[in-house]
């Protein structure tokens, strides 16, 4: 009896327990996130084409053996910068400045026979003048005379040709630039084919020019298209020159801007296609000769289009999506159409409106049906500066 009424008690105590610790348990809230959204708006967009080029310095200058020789030094640092005049390669100079010296002995010789010539003339002149010697005589010697300066000259132009072929063994850059590696090595006979005779490259790339090629089709499209601004009379502003932008292999875009500055005069008649060619600034020294060059030309503009940052977009299965933010902050997922990709923008065709509040990150973070505290964002195009999303 007794046992029995304290398993009673015991069995109390632990169910007040239990009933006190269940009404002290708070459910926790929920806790709301903060997404960055922006709104979206309108925008005119330009619209680009697509091509591969290659790329070169704005002058690519190859240094060549102008005398044969064997290579008796190189001066310079391959892949460094290099001034205009300075000493890059030596070329053996013994045989030229032997033939040098022998071409001044030439000279001397003539220089000899002149001052002989001239005397004799000068001793002659005077004598002819009272007959006493005959007039065949004079002739003789002015004709030796006229010999004898036209042998001067001949030596003095023999004697500077071989200066100057003794001048080439120091080969020198003609330009400021960066040099690249050397075709030839010290004590390699250089200056006749088989041998090498170009020994390597100058390049000055303060900018470079790309070279790339439309087809005949795009051409007409382009040409067409700039006379109709030329000719456009509604407006006093001046023509815009087509935005030329570069996309390097990293897939990023080089952040200066470039310009056509040559069309050729004539269409190809094997690939159908003519060479376009633009120019870029490269003050910072990153581009290079012979760099992937993948260059995107305006050849349009979408006036007035319903533009969203890409990295808002969700793609699933090949369809589209966004995540919007209705009035009560509650995500939703909507499909959309996408008309076209430029740079980090999209145009979106269908699915939204100017006003739309879409989530711009942590798409991660949201599902649909959630509950959020949207953050308005400010997103300015790296592509496009003059385009940017405001609060």
């Amino acid at each position: 009896m007794i046992r029995k009424k304290i398993t009673i008690i015991v069995s109390s105590i632990i169910l007040i327990a239990l009933m006190f610790s269940c009404n002290n348990t708070e459910k926790p809230q929920q806790q709301v996130l903060q997404i960055p959204t922006i709104k979206v708006f309108q925008h005119n967009v330009p619209v680009f084409s697509e091509y591969v080029g290659n790329m070169y310095g704005k002058k690519d200058i190859p240094i060549r053996a102008r005398v044969e020789g064997f290579l008796e030094s190189i001066d310079f640092k391959e892949g460094t910068k290099v001034k205009k005049g300075q000493l890059l390669y030596t070329i053996d100079p013994q045989s030229l400045a032997a033939a040098t010296n022998a071409q001044k002995s030439q000279v001397t010789a003539a220089q000899t026979e002149l001052s002989k010539a001239k005397s004799d003339l000068e001793r002659i002149k005077p004598l002819a003048e009272t007959n006493a010697v005959s007039k065949s005589e004079l002739d003789a010697a002015q004709a030796a005379y006229d010999a004898a300066v036209a042998n001067l000259n001949a030596a003095r132009a023999n004697l500077k040709s071989s200066n100057i072929d003794l001048s080439y063994t120091q080969v020198k850059s003609p330009i400021d630039g960066v040099i690249g590696k050397t075709n030839a090595n010290v004590g390699e006979f250089v200056g006749r084919e088989p041998n090498p005779v170009i020994l390597n490259t100058v390049s000055e790339t303060d900018s470079v020019k790309v070279k790339f090629f439309v087809t005949e089709a795009e051409y007409i499209k382009f040409a067409k298209r700039h006379i109709e601004k030329e000719n456009d009379t509604t407006s006093n502003k001046k023509v815009k020159k087509s935005i030329v932008k570069l996309q390097l292999a990293d897939g990023e875009l080089y952040n200066y801007d470039g310009k056509i500055d040559f069309v050729d005069r004539n269409i190809d008649e094997t690939t159908g296609s003519i060479m376009v060619q633009a120019s870029f600034p490269n003050p910072d020294g990153l581009l290079r000769p012979g760099l992937y060059s993948k260059i995107k030309v305006q050849t349009d503009e979408i006036k007035d289009a319903i533009i969203i940052p890409q990295r808002c977009l969700i793609e699933l299965q090949g369809q589209m999506s966004v995540l919007v933010v209705n009035d009560s902050n509650k995500v939703v997922s909507r499909p959309v159409e996408v008309g076209y990709k430029a740079g980090d923008l999209a145009a979106v065709s269908e699915g939204l409106k100017v006003g739309d509040k879409i989530i711009i990150d942590a798409l991660q973070k949201v599902r649909n049906g959630m509950v959020i505290n949207p953050t308005d964002t400010i997103f300015t195009s790296k592509v496009f500066p003059q385009i940017k999303f405001e609060k």
